[in-house]
C-alpha cells in the first residue's frame, strides 16, 4: 500500500468521525504513526479532515428548519437551551466541536442558531488541532 493512500485514507476516515458516523480517527492516526507515516503531515492530514467534516454539520445546521427538529422529537425546552448556548458564547463553542457525541451537535446548533460563520470555522480548526495533537503526545509518551 503506498503511503500517499494511507493519507487519503486518514483525512476520509477523520471526516466521517467528525459526522453521526462511528469511525475513530485517533485509532486510524495512532496506527498510521506506528508504520512509520510522518507525524506532522498525519496531523495536518486529520485535522483538516475533521475540521471539514465540522463545517458539514454547521452547513447542515444553517439549512436547517425549526419544524425538522420538532418532526424528530426535539422538544422547545431543548432547543431554547441550545439557543440561549450559542448566543451567549457564539463561535466560542466550536471550540468544543471534538468531543464525543456532543461535538456534532454543538457543530450542528451553531448553524442552525446562524453563528458568525468565519470565527465559528476558525475556532472549529483550533480544536480539532488540538485534539490531535493530543492524540500525537498521548502516542508518543505511551509508545
Amino acid at each position: 500500500m503506498s503511503f500517499e493512500y494511507g493519507y487519503y485514507g486518514l483525512f476520509v476516515a477523520s471526516f466521517l468521525a467528525a459526522t453521526i458516523l462511528p469511525v475513530a480517527s485517533e485509532a486510524i492516526l495512532s496506527g498510521m504513526l506506528v508504520y512509520g507515516f510522518d507525524p506532522l503531515t498525519t496531523l495536518l492530514v486529520a485535522t483538516s479532515g475533521n475540521t471539514l467534516g465540522s463545517w458539514l454539520n454547521y452547513g447542515i445546521g444553517y439549512i436547517g428548519n425549526p419544524k425538522w427538529l420538532e418532526k424528530m422529537g426535539a422538544k422547545p425546552q431543548s432547543i431554547e437551551q441550545w439557543q440561549t448556548k450559542v448566543q451567549h458564547f457564539g463561535s466560542w463553542m466550536a471550540l468544543l466541536c471534538w468531543l464525543p457525541l456532543i461535538g456534532d451537535i454543538i457543530g450542528i446548533a451553531l448553524g442552525f442558531f446562524k453563528a458568525p460563520w468565519l470565527p465559528t470555522f476558525i475556532f472549529m480548526g483550533i480544536g480539532k488541532l488540538i485534539r490531535y495533537l493530543l492524540v500525537l503526545a498521548g502516542f508518543y509518551y505511551f509508545w
